[in-house]
């Protein structure tokens, strides 16, 4: 039982980390398309929160729970190939999110400042947002190739 509620949790909090990070990037993407600073400094404020709340738990949660659920299994982390490979991808994908947290931090903060001053959103917003594209890339794959590691197991 103790190993099932292990899984759960486990698969739950992947599905939270993974759910929050397309959902706010696919917001975030579209508020900063429309231009319009109000809507960007709202989304953006909004798209920090839910970093803040959901991801930054669950990226802590995922790699305890897991090591965690491979200590019930008997499996030796770093000599199972599959969870060496989720381990090493996992590190890669919180290698971008990181620094797409700073990135969002500044992002929101230029939007505040061109809506306060009802100004247009300057060239450097659009900046961060490639900057910000451009890390989210290789983190979607990374989860992507997590996922379909944690559910095949190939030796």
């Amino acid at each position: 039982m103790e190993y099932l509620i292990g899984k759960w949790l486990h698969i739950l909090s992947s599905t939270v980390v993974f759910g929050t990070g397309i959902g706010s990037a696919f917001h975030m993407l579209m508020a900063s398309l429309r231009r319009d600073p109000a809507v960007a400094a709202q989304v953006v404020r909004q798209v920090v929160w839910a970093d803040w709340l959901f991801t930054t738990t669950t990226m802590i949660f995922q790699p305890l729970s897991g090591w965690y659920l491979a200590h019930l299994m008997g499996l030796p982390v770093l000599q199972t190939r599959w969870l060496a490979w989720s381990l090493a991808l996992y590190v890669l994908a919180g290698l971008c999110w990181l620094p797409v947290v700073w990135i969002q931090i500044r992002m929101r903060d230029i939007a505040v400042q061109a809506d306060r001053s009802a100004s247009p959103l300057p060239p450097r917003y659009f900046h961060w947002l490639r900057v910000w594209i451009a890390l989210g890339f290789p983190a979607l794959l990374a989860f992507l190739a997590i996922f379909y590691l944690m559910v095949a197991k190939p030796v």
